[in-house]
């Protein structure tokens, strides 16, 4: 199947399905000689972990990974990184019921006609649940990053259905199930999420994902542009419809005098380009900003066809997460950090260790 491997210099090739035995990835191109253990991705991935909160899925799945090769004596040693994830928690019967049929807003139309066959459960290659290879993966990227350039990657929401959730500190961001960067606005986001899961309906939501301490230099000026790549990256998120860099669609109701971030010999004095100028990153804070769609596995019933292109109606029971966004935010992380991991590497491998940078 094509389509499954992510990156030029620091691959990511994916596998798996939501209910099979396993899902997993194989990470390529990781430099030798890098610390890494088990709890280095384990800490992501029980940030994405469903079963967390009663406003995620209720699927209970450990999530722990398995290093398969690629770390000898507690180091990596630059060839593939074997990642396993074993499923646990499947319920394949819940979809017996849309097994002939297709869901509304889902892959499951679009995966019968390229592939005349699909495996129903779970959504099967479709899921969601194929993001927690990602997250592992991401997790190299990020400690690779770290340690080579001090890099910190942080993503929140920002925005429930239609909720707004101004920006107060990064220190409540983990302290709530919704990512959520301020405290007061948890008991209206919870509320929210309790009405909708009683109406068996779903939301979208919007997030942002910030990566600090990025040296300049990043990037290609056309083709292989570090914002082009960005978001072709995060478009590979389930749900995601929309990616914006720096000021996004509000650069449309702005002037130059405005938009271009001026410069002193202390430093820029905006953000508005997100980091990145010319395809190029600035040394600035990378800010992007996604819109995710509805989860489209709802309990309230849809009109759809079934193969033979007859009338359906579709109620998708099982256990689903009523805002795929909420959960979001380590997998958004885990894209950016893998993007820029496999920048560097380029630009490395390019202009070398430039002592005028």
């Amino acid at each position: 199947m094509a389509g499954s491997t992510f990156g030029t210099l620091f691959r990511v090739s994916n596998f798996g399905e939501s209910h099979g035995p396993a899902i997993g990835c194989v990470v390529d191109g990781c430099p030798p000689g890098m610390p890494l253990t088990v709890k280095d991705i384990q800490t992501q991935l029980d940030r994405r972990r469903p079963g967390t909160s009663r406003h995620v899925t209720q699927r209970q799945e450990a999530d722990q990974v398995e290093i398969l090769s690629g770390v000898f004596e507690g180091v990596t040693t630059g060839t593939p990184i074997g990642l396993l994830i074993r499923n646990t928690d499947a319920r394949s019967k819940d979809y017996a019921s849309i097994a002939d049929s297709f869901r509304p807003g889902h892959a499951d139309y679009t995966y019968w006609h390229k592939f005349g066959v699909r495996d129903p459960r779970g959504g099967g290659r479709s899921s969601a649940r194929l993001t927690a290879p990602t997250v592992a993966a991401g997790a190299i990227a990020r400690k690779w990053l770290a340690l080579r350039y001090g890099t910190v990657i942080r993503a929140y929401m920002s925005q429930l259905g239609p909720i707004r959730i101004p920006f107060l500190s990064w220190d409540f961001v983990e302290q709530n199930p919704f990512y959520a960067p301020n405290a007061d606005v948890i008991p209206e986001l919870e509320d929210y999420m309790d009405a909708l899961r009683r109406d068996g309906d779903s939301i979208g939501a919007r997030i942002e994902v910030v990566a600090e301490q990025i040296p300049a230099g990043l990037g290609e000026p056309i083709y292989d542009r570090l914002d082009a790549d960005i978001a072709y990256a995060m478009m590979g998120l389930n749900a995601v419809k929309g990616v914006s860099i720096g000021a996004g669609f509000e650069s449309i109701d702005q002037r130059g005098s405005e938009h271009g971030d001026e410069i002193t010999p202390e430093g820029f004095l905006s953000n508005h380009a997100g980091g990145i100028l010319g395809g190029i990153s600035s040394g600035q804070p990378i800010t992007v900003s996604l819109a995710i769609k509805p989860t489209s596995s709802i309990r309230v019933e849809r009109r759809s066809v079934n193969r033979a292109g007859e009338p359906a109606v579709v109620q998708t029971l099982g256990r689903h997460d009523p805002c795929v966004g909420i959960r979001a935010a380590p997998i958004a992380e885990a894209l950016l950090a893998l993007v820029l991991a496999d920048h560097a590497l380029l630009h490395r491998g390019q202009c070398g260790e430039r002592e005028d940078a």
